[in-house]
């Protein structure tokens, strides 16, 4: 992605995309070349839908932009079954500290291309599943605790997690 217009039409584009499609945005993060997404199918499309449908129009329009042809990413997505709680949990941590991890800012909440703002309650924003936060996260100084320690290799489960396993 070239600038913040990009960013915002991709968010734009995947919000209404996944809400034609049935799927819920649990947590994403756009970074500047490549992207993570956990979605969880509400409905009877599948959810891989959503990626090929958001791209092939974000491509054109980013091809038209800047005058180009072809393909904008090397790789398909790849699309992971998540069932455990545990492996669920460290999924969103993993998706919310990437732009930490690639050295792009130094704190999640400094990245404005995730839902990680609304997960600790800081943005209000329409690209989030509120009941799905709460029903792992007692509140948002939990999560924002959790993706913390993920950071800082304290990688442990807290209690409230750790049952769930």
């Amino acid at each position: 992605m070239r600038e913040e217009r990009n960013y915002h039409y991709l968010l734009r584009l995947l919000a209404q995309v996944a809400a034609e499609c049935n799927v819920a945005v649990i947590a994403y993060c756009l970074l500047p070349n490549h992207y993570h997404w956990l979605l969880r199918q509400d409905g009877e499309t599948a959810a891989g839908e959503v990626p090929r449908r958001v791209f092939g129009s974000y491509s054109q329009a980013f091809n038209k932009a800047y005058g180009r042809r072809g393909r904008l990413f090397e790789t398909n997505f790849k699309a992971i079954l998540v069932q455990d709680a545990a492996y669920l949990c460290n999924l969103c941590r993993y998706i919310h500290n990437n732009p930490v991890r690639h050295g792009l800012v130094a704190s999640p909440a400094d990245w404005p291309y995730s839902n990680y703002l609304e997960w600790i309650e800081r943005r209000q924003g329409a690209l989030v599943e509120r009941q799905f936060i709460g029903s792992y996260f007692p509140t948002a100084a939990a999560y924002e605790q959790f993706a913390r320690d993920g950071l800082n290799r304290r990688s442990a489960l807290p209690p409230y997690l750790a049952e769930l396993e």
